[in-house]
């Protein structure tokens, strides 16, 4: 457990809880916190989500771009659901990519988890993505990192890491029940 650790673990919470809450605030947090976890993850020999939080660096920016200019009157997004075949592109790219990269990392490094790494990458840069375009099905991918990375970071002892992630979960969880209500006040469905 490092102090970097402990600061991104916080960073990250209150990044979230500003997502479920639909404010565009949750920009600052996110960034400063993924480029904390760049360091931490990379200490413990976890290549994919070293990586991944150089992608996140730039959507983060993208999103944060797409939030400010897209808000209702009280100053909060509005979710949008994908369609089916965006449903099935989404899960597609995201268990190709964690396909690709757990090879890669499990034929070339030392990856500590090459495949569950890869599966927590993919599916993060998919969530991340469809996180900032405003899709609620966001919610969903992000539950099954959650549940992944929890046991994984367990494991190699990111113990501030893994309660992190314990509480991303359960905010996955409001964050999905939050914005498919705001769908449903909409006249939308998911």
């Amino acid at each position: 457990m490092s102090w970097m650790e402990c600061i991104a673990a916080g960073l990250g919470i209150a990044n979230v809880w500003l997502v479920v809450r639909r404010s565009v605030w949750n920009y600052p947090f996110g960034l400063a916190m993924v480029i904390l976890y760049g360091f931490v993850f990379y200490q413990a020999k976890l290549y994919s989500d070293t990586i991944l939080q150089g992608y996140y660096v730039v959507v983060q920016l993208y999103g944060w771009w797409v939030w400010t200019r897209d808000r209702d009157a009280s100053g909060h997004i509005q979710p949008q659901a994908l369609s089916f075949a965006g449903r099935i592109i989404a899960a597609g790219l995201a268990l190709l990519g964690a396909a690709g990269t757990g090879w890669y990392f499990a034929t070339y490094t030392n990856a500590a988890a090459p495949w569950m790494d890869a599966f927590i990458a993919a599916t993060s840069v998919t969530a991340q993505y469809l996180q900032s375009v405003r899709k609620i099905e966001s919610w969903l991918l992000w539950i099954a990192v959650d549940v992944v990375a929890i046991g994984v970071y367990f494991w190699k002892g990111l113990y501030p890491t893994t309660g992190l992630y314990g509480v991303f979960l359960l905010l996955s969880v409001v964050g999905f029940l939050s914005w498919r209500r705001q769908l449903h006040s909409t006249g939308r469905t998911v």
